[in-house]
């Protein structure tokens, strides 16, 4: 059977952060007790149809999950290892922000069995955090770094770039402080403006201006140029880490393989009976928690992937990867084999103008590919 990565959501936030458009929810309070009870009651029910895989890593993603309470961690965790076949370097990883709140819990989560942890600093430049809508400080973040270097033994952390008025010298000394403080892994995401989001507002009204596509080009660069001063290389368009520090939990999505997702909202690819399906949760928190009170799971929708989907899909995550995609490992997975999924005239001229690299084993994005994905992927996919 396949391997399994595990994901967890958590999704209430002490604010809504104007560029965010993910599952999450305010709430005050939270019913901690309720939502907890829920989670594990989700868990049970799938891992009941899934039988004992072997589980790979276990994610908690949110929302914010530093929000969580460290016994509630620590019981999910206990139950996935009872219910799945877990390796034995398991990888368990859990979002947190530097506030003074959450920075307080992270013995806690270490206690519970956290070994990575993820922070959303974003920003080390305070009006920077301000516009962002964060609520901690720069200080806030390098002592949340500094917290948790001491207590995790893999750490990453989040950092937007392409923000209004940003520029390449004051983004290379930023970068460079937070690579000195946390040097295993780095999320990098560029400012995008998204529906339905208080920056899609402002920026509707000319109140938000973001950095032209070549001040982007620049940062995303340097970026780049400052994580491997680090050590750190780019094994995906937005990720750069040490050699043996990448995510586990995303390579497992990139690589296209399962994953199980519980609680508000989560999605999921699941091989069910020789057959790939998508799986989606309620996303209205207390509407999910009353499913699964009601029927043991929260879901709202459960369809079989067809041989096409999947052949997209696995398209759009491989070539994230600068490893790229596997040929033998694309044909068993999607039923199509990798050729007979691309468009030939498209892979030749990709391939001419050094945007792609196809030998006998594997179709890989070059750096230059990679920037241009969105647009590749969608003249190179049948």
């Amino acid at each position: 059977m396949e391997p399994l990565a595990l994901y967890i959501h958590w999704p209430f936030c002490l604010a809504k952060c104007p560029y965010c458009d993910f599952n999450s929810h305010v709430r005050a309070p939270v019913d901690q007790a309720r939502f907890a009870a829920a989670l594990r009651t989700e868990l049970a029910w799938e891992a009941a149809r899934l039988g004992r895989r072997r589980l790979v890593s276990i994610f908690f993603g949110g929302g914010t999950p530093g929000l969580m309470e460290p016994a509630t961690v620590a019981a999910l965790i206990a139950d996935a290892i009872r219910l799945f076949d877990p390796v034995a370097d398991l990888e368990i990883t859990l979002e947190a922000n530097p506030t003074s709140v959450e920075a307080g819990r992270l013995a806690g989560f270490r206690a519970a069995g956290v070994n990575r942890l993820s922070l959303g600093v974003q920003a080390l430049d305070d009006a920077a955090l301000a516009a962002l809508g964060r609520r901690h400080s720069a200080a806030q973040a390098i002592a949340a770094l500094e917290a948790a270097r001491a207590l995790f033994p893999r750490l990453s952390f989040d950092l937007i770039t392409a923000r209004p008025g940003q520029t390449v010298p004051d983004w290379r000394a930023e970068l460079r402080r937070a690579l000195a403080l946390a040097a295993d892994h780095l999320s990098l995401y560029q400012l995008t403006i998204e529906p339905g989001t208080g920056f899609a507002a402002l920026h509707r009204k000319g109140q938000l201006v973001l950095p032209d596509d070549d001040t982007a080009a620049a940062l995303y660069d340097a970026t780049g140029e400052e994580a491997a001063r680090a050590g750190l290389f780019a094994y995906e368009v937005s990720n750069y880490a040490r050699p043996g520090a990448e995510s586990r939990h995303n390579l497992q999505y990139w690589r296209y393989g399962d994953y199980a997702g519980i609680g508000p909202g989560a999605h999921g690819r699941l091989t069910l009976g020789g057959t790939l399906r998508a799986t989606c949760r309620q996303r209205a928190p207390e509407a999910w928690a009353g499913l699964v009170e009601r029927h043991g799971h929260g879901s709202t929708e459960e369809t079989p992937v067809t041989a096409p989907e999947r052949a997209r899909e696995a398209l759009l995550m491989g070539l994230r990867l600068s490893e790229g995609i596997d040929a033998a490992r694309f044909a068993s997975r999607t039923g199509i084999a990798l050729d007979d999924a691309l468009d030939p005239g498209t892979l030749a001229r990709a391939v001419e103008e050094g945007y792609l690299v196809r030998d006998a084993v594997r179709l890989r994005a070059t750096p230059e590919g990679r920037k241009r994905l969105d647009a590749l992927l969608a003249a190179l996919a049948r």
